[in-house]
């Protein structure tokens, strides 16, 4: 029987995946069941059901004193899955983000500079309430007489925050970064935001439809392209995002890379920088460097919001809108990658609305769920992201020095690296 190279797919959304090398028709129906087969070894993907965890209702009752013009700071505490999404919509804002991740001074001395309690809300989010990075950042805003909004289950924070009174929306019991598009997590400070909920989750909704069939779609495709690519050594997939509006869903797309399949051994690392400053820092390593490491993800938006008309003296230049020239070289990288032998893709969506950020987190998702099938690891847990967290709160608790923590961490080498680890050269 002939073999043919799968032809581009018809879609109703506006989103194009372009990859090469293709794949045949013949591996990818074995790799659809393979998907198929595995999808009963882990829990189905809750992340498609954009109803269950939102009560639309509650959110506007729990934030009312907070929609006010008065308001024009939305000071988001939470890390990982509990902010990325956020991050993915913030260019949708009508009023200003500040997301804190941690208590890294400079950020939080910044938000604290900007900001006053009249004009500001402050939302924690942890869903099992022990989370340091969040905790440790809440008593500096309730000394300083901040309003809360609270997105919690239970645990430390949950303790805090009802003991000041202040209004308490749950966070369910899922994993946080696929939670946030479907969820109290990310859904309530983009709707204090001035995001259109309604078209995010619209666009969601279409796109899951399009995607999570376990037949050959764009998702589908782009988690079998990275699956056969991790297969023949690959093991980092580089993000080049040649706009400031898609970085945060690159983030999400990182996150849920590396944390979802990096697990029993197995797995492929996210990474990105902001193009085109990328081709002037990596692509040097990318088409000259060395090869089957590293796959490159060009991210491109083909209708920019903002975007302006150039007056150059350079006459090819002149009068193009500014982001059609990022665009160019955005298909001058692509190109260059694919004449230097590097298996490359390039995802772009119509624009950076609501409706199309919706489609592109959904495919990023849909994507990730069924790497995570091929590869046969729990999409959905992170089991060694506690190791660190463990340590750091016993290393806060009982105070160990910088010294006594740097002589913990020598003995500990010594035992677990052989003192040949890397041979004689």
């Amino acid at each position: 029987m002939k073999v043919t190279l799968l032809g581009e797919l018809k879609m109703s959304l506006g989103l194009n995946f372009e990859y090469y090398p293709k794949i045949n028709a013949n591996l990818m129906e074995k790799l659809i069941s393979v998907s198929k087969s595995n999808k009963h070894n882990w829990d189905p993907p809750f992340f498609t059901d954009t109803e269950s965890h939102i009560d639309m209702g509650a959110i506007h009752q729990a934030s009312k004193e907070f929609m006010s013009e008065k308001i024009k700071n939305i000071i988001v505490l939470g890390t990982g899955g509990s902010i990325q999404t956020l991050l993915a919509l913030r260019h949708l804002s009508k009023k200003t983000l500040y997301p804190i991740t941690s208590s890294r001074a400079v950020e939080l001395k910044r938000c604290l500079d900007t900001t006053d309690p009249e004009n500001s809300v402050v939302i924690p989010i942890s869903r099992g309430g022990e989370t340091l990075d969040v905790n440790s950042t809440i008593g500096i805003f309730l000394k300083n007489n901040y309003n809360f909004l609270g997105l919690s289950s239970k645990g430390t924070m949950r303790q805090i925050l009802e003991k000041i009174g202040c209004p308490i929306l749950e966070v369910p019991d899922i994993s946080g970064r696929f939670a946030g598009s479907i969820s109290n997590v990310g859904i309530v400070p983009a709707f204090l935001l001035g995001v259109n909920i309604v078209d995010f989750l619209k666009g969601l909704n279409d796109a899951y439809k399009e995607f999570m069939g376990f037949d050959d779609n764009l998702a589908f495709r782009f988690s079998a392209f990275l699956y056969n690519l991790y297969k023949k050594g690959y093991k980092t997939v580089f993000s080049m995002p040649y706009t400031l509006n898609l970085e945060g869903s690159v983030g999400l797309f990182v996150q849920e890379t590396s944390e979802s399949t990096g697990k029993n051994e197995k797995g492929l690392i996210g990474a990105y920088q902001s193009a085109p400053l990328c081709q002037h820092s990596v692509l040097e390593y990318l088409l000259g460097g060395t090869k089957g490491a590293v796959v490159p993800v060009l991210w491109t938006i083909k209708n920019e919001f903002p975007d302006f008309n150039l007056d150059s003296s350079i006459e090819f230049v002149n009068g193009q809108t500014a982001q059609t020239i990022v665009n160019y070289q955005a298909d001058a990288t692509f190109q260059a990658l694919i004449e230097q032998g590097v298996p490359s893709a390039k995802i772009s969506i119509e624009r950076s609305d609501e409706y199309n950020i919706g489609n592109l987190i959904a495919f990023i998702q849909s994507t990730v769920y069924y790497l995570c099938l091929l590869l046969d690891v729990n999409w959905s847990n992170n089991p060694k992201v506690v190791i660190g967290k463990k340590i750091g709160i016993e290393a806060l608790k009982n105070r160990i020095p910088l010294e006594e923590r740097e002589k913990i961490r020598k003995e500990l080498a010594e035992h677990k690296f052989h003192r040949d680890f890397f041979g004689i050269n």
